[in-house]
């Protein structure tokens, strides 16, 4: 399933690669450290962004006092969000370089973290909008930007991306409610999740500059994302990552909000969300280590996907009194989204053609998935529980073990198309 570059083709863009195998070309000590620096802080901020705001939901409306249909649709900014920011960002990459692209990213994400910690619903609203905006940009750009630098070890990397995605995003869920209590406002706690993003603005400065000094320009030319959408590859990969992302913000949107409504106490519901998300970091890291084996990915995807389905049946069959089980559980299946973005990284067979099909996939991914957060925070206050919104997840949950199958197939070798 593993597509590489012509052997005449020298990487897009850049003299060299941080870990592509050295020769007179190859990057310093240095250059090579300051990227696996900013890789991890970045990570770091992927998850938190989202989380922080996720835990505070129910304080954040008693506090702000918005009603029933603001309270919907926060938790489907950040994949509106994916989606039509992360559209632009082929063509943004294509501009700009990947770097730069990432450091701009960067800023709206800070910037707009930053901004929610003005206690109005307005600033909520607005500064999510433009740091999920920055967030989309980096999300799509990333599986290119670990292409390009770490051709030789894009496994590694992408696990090492995702691992600490998942842990900022665990870190920042179970800190986030003490803090409010802390400093005595939800908002002023979703607010201060941006200090991370500005460490992670000013640690990827030196790799961005770096490849402003070193660029050269290629005629490696522009793959267009959509042709690719009538390509099996294309299909596939946009079908697998939108029912992840679908079951993973519904689930990271309104999880610790479903769990207080269903009588555990805020603490107990930040908590076992906590929980959830850090079982997905080593889930993630057992996955990749399985699927990377010989014959062993459709295996990796069958368990995580049937993993997330026992999940969500438990949410229904099982009490709130011992929440563990299905926190364990979705935690687990989460732990899908390394396995896709590995396949991400690898589906291209240059940095353009990845680019387009990481756009394609995320950003049509997304602006179908926004239907899980939305679309559970609109059922819940029409029906006044959370059975048939779990119901339509349980069955998606199935709809995916069968598309875990088809992509595990003969049919990711398919030729891409769209190239420029």
């Amino acid at each position: 399933m593993t597509a590489t570059p012509p052997a005449s083709a020298p990487p897009a863009n850049h003299v060299d690669a941080f870990a592509n195998g050295g020769g007179a070309a190859a990057r310093p000590g240095s250059a090579v450290v300051f990227g696996v620096v900013a890789l991890v802080l970045i990570g770091l901020n992927l998850r938190a962004g989202i989380t922080g705001a996720s835990a505070l939901l129910h304080d954040l409306q008693e506090v702000l006092g918005y009603g029933v249909l603001v309270a919907a649709i926060i938790p489907s900014i950040p994949t509106l969000c994916f989606a039509v920011a992360g559209a632009a960002t082929s063509w943004l990459t294509g501009r700009m370089g990947v770097e730069k692209a990432i450091l701009l990213s960067l800023a709206l994400l800070a910037g707009g973290l930053l901004l929610r910690g003005i206690p109005a619903t307005g600033m909520l609203v607005a500064g999510s909008v433009v740091g999920m905006s920055g967030l989309a940009i980096c999300n799509v750009a990333m599986p290119s930007f670990i292409r390009e630098h770490f051709a030789a070890r894009t496994s590694l990397m992408t696990a090492v991306y995702t691992v600490t995605m998942t842990t900022g995003g665990t870190l920042t869920s179970v800190a986030v409610v003490p803090l409010a209590h802390a400093l005595g406002s939800p908002s002023a706690a979703v607010g201060a999740v941006g200090i991370a993003a500005v460490a992670a603005f000013l640690g990827f400065l030196p790799v961005a500059l770096h490849a402003h000094r070193h660029t050269v320009r290629s005629a490696a030319g522009h793959v267009s994302p959509w042709p690719l959408l009538r390509t099996r590859k294309g299909q596939l990969l946009t079908a697998i990552f939108t029912l992840q992302a679908l079951l993973a913000y519904a689930l990271l949107s309104w999880f610790p909000y479903m769990l207080t409504t269903m009588g555990l106490s805020a603490a107990d519901s930040g908590l076992m969300f906590g929980l959830m998300q850090l079982v997905s970091v080593p889930a993630g890291m057992v996955l990749i280590a399985l699927g990377s084996r010989p014959r062993m990915l459709r295996p990796a995807f069958y368990l995580v996907s049937i993993t997330m389905a026992a999940g969500i049946a438990s949410l229904l069959a099982l009490p709130v009194a011992i929440p563990a089980i299905p926190a364990v559980l979705l935690g687990f299946g989460l732990g899908i989204f390394p396995l896709v973005m590995v396949m991400i990284s690898r589906s291209g067979t240059s940095t353009a053609e990845t680019t387009a099909l990481s756009t394609l996939a995320q950003s049509s991914g997304y602006l179908l998935a926004t239907a899980g957060p939305f679309g559970m925070g609109l059922l819940h206050s029409a029906t006044g529980g959370w059975s048939l919104p779990l119901v339509l997840l349980l069955a998606l949950a199935l709809v995916q073990i069968v598309v875990s199958h088809l992509i595990t197939g003969p049919a990711m070798a398919g030729t891409p198309a769209g190239r420029k």
